[in-house]
């Protein structure tokens, strides 16, 4: 029973182990992906920087980077309570380890003493010749064997204990200079935290000094997002008209009338139904609009990063790539229209059953209405300003409602 007990523990002590160098090495990967991210950060503030730009575009690449260094302090402490479990399994192992070589070296001990005493040939020679019957000095003679055995079998185990402690020990040595290594980290990322928020706090007193100039900018901005969206629900609720029209007219069925819920929404075909369920399906799993970039603006009502009394609102999700790039498409779908909004604002709306996918401020489109596209297929080029500043926006809807696109996305 206590064997059975050993192997358990065993068995338990090693799966923990094995979780917790997994869980290791994906914090370590984790964190290499955002010390990358902070690398790609940095290098787009210190451009912004050079090229003289808006201080609101200069706050927002800073606002960036004090998020990207949260999410980096984040994974270290988790590193750190991984490696606290580390050291604290470990030494229950080293315990265990001592407990059981001591038992082991105090039977030992008794037996070379024992085996001592009894060491002369001749004391053993009459111990089998005592015998009263052969078949008694037969198991006296295997006993004696026996004993050999269990006593070199000891000095075996005692050996592999000892190999597994020192092996234990190693590993204890290791995990407290990866923590304090670790810790050094923490308190480095710290501390370049502390200077972000500090030249955050300058920006934003710089810019306070011209508010009225940035919330004149910032409404103005406003306005023109609430125009651009008014358009793109009209330009749907047109193409879901017309395509209810000409399914009711090949099917023989009626028109939903104007006005009503129902004339608001595509009237499916199973094609069309199927590629509704499997864009349903990929919620929280589609790939990006960008192949790099991150989330400059979020979706929704948000306060303004400097004037806290502007709520500021969003009905996508914007974000912000290298310049040159391309936008990709995040599900395989139909383009349903391109929108030119202005010379450098092109927009590729794709239709997936009730869903549509919008792309905005494209400077040149690579698709046309109607044509068939597959996941990651690049649509068209965004738009590059003058301060080489790159930015999409990305909408989701079904039909006419604007739905959060960071829920659909794989953030």
């Amino acid at each position: 029973m206590n064997h059975f007990f050993k192997i358990l523990f065993f068995f338990l002590f090693t799966t923990m182990c094995f979780a917790q160098s997994s869980e290791q090495q994906k914090l370590e990967e984790r964190k290499a992906q955002i010390l990358k991210e902070i690398s790609e950060s940095k290098s787009r503030l210190e451009a912004e920087k050079k090229r003289e730009k808006s201080v609101l575009g200069q706050i927002s690449q800073q606002k960036q980077l004090i998020q990207l260094r949260q999410k980096l302090l984040n994974t270290t402490a988790k590193q750190t309570r991984v490696l606290s479990d580390e050291i604290y399994l470990t030494q229950l192992e080293m315990n265990k380890l001592n407990r059981e070589l001591k038992v082991l070296k105090e039977d030992y001990e008794k037996m070379i003493v024992k085996s001592y005493k009894s060491r002369n040939e001749q004391s053993r020679i009459m111990f089998i010749l005592s015998s009263e019957n052969f078949l008694q000095a037969y198991k006296r003679i295997q006993y004696m064997k026996q004993y050999a055995g269990f006593r070199k079998m000891q000095g075996e185990e005692i050996k592999e204990k000892q190999l597994k402690l020192a092996q234990a020990e190693k590993r204890l040595s290791e995990s407290k200079k990866e923590k304090e290594i670790v810790l050094q980290q923490t308190e480095k990322e710290k501390q370049e935290l502390e200077k972000e928020k500090q030249e955050q706090e300058r920006l934003v007193k710089v810019i306070q000094k011209d508010k009225k100039k940035y919330a004149a900018e910032i409404d103005k901005k406003q306005k023109e997002a609430k125009a651009i969206d008014a358009k793109i629900k009209k330009i749907i609720a047109d193409e879901i008209a017309a395509a209810n029209k000409r399914n009711a007219a090949k099917s023989g069925t009626t028109v939903p009338k104007s006005g009503t819920t129902a004339a608001s929404k595509f009237v499916l075909t199973a094609e069309g139904k199927v590629a509704s369920d499997n864009f349903k399906a990929n919620k929280g799993k589609l790939p990006w609009p960008v192949a790099k970039g991150y989330v400059s603006l979020k979706h929704g009502d948000q306060p303004h990063p400097v004037h806290k009394n502007l709520t500021i609102h969003n009905s996508g999700v914007e974000i912000s790539t290298e310049p040159g790039s391309s936008a990709r498409a995040v599900f395989g779908g139909e383009v349903l229209q391109v929108q030119v909004i202005s010379a450098n604002n092109k927009a590729v709306y794709i239709q997936h059953g009730d869903f549509i996918t919008v792309y905005l401020n494209l400077e040149s489109v690579s698709v046309s209405k109607g044509q068939k596209v597959s996941i990651k297929q690049n649509i068209g080029k965004i738009h590059t300003d003058s301060s080489g500043k790159a930015v999409i926006k990305f909408l989701v809807l079904q039909n006419t409602t604007t739905l959060n696109p960071e829920t659909w996305l794989s953030m």
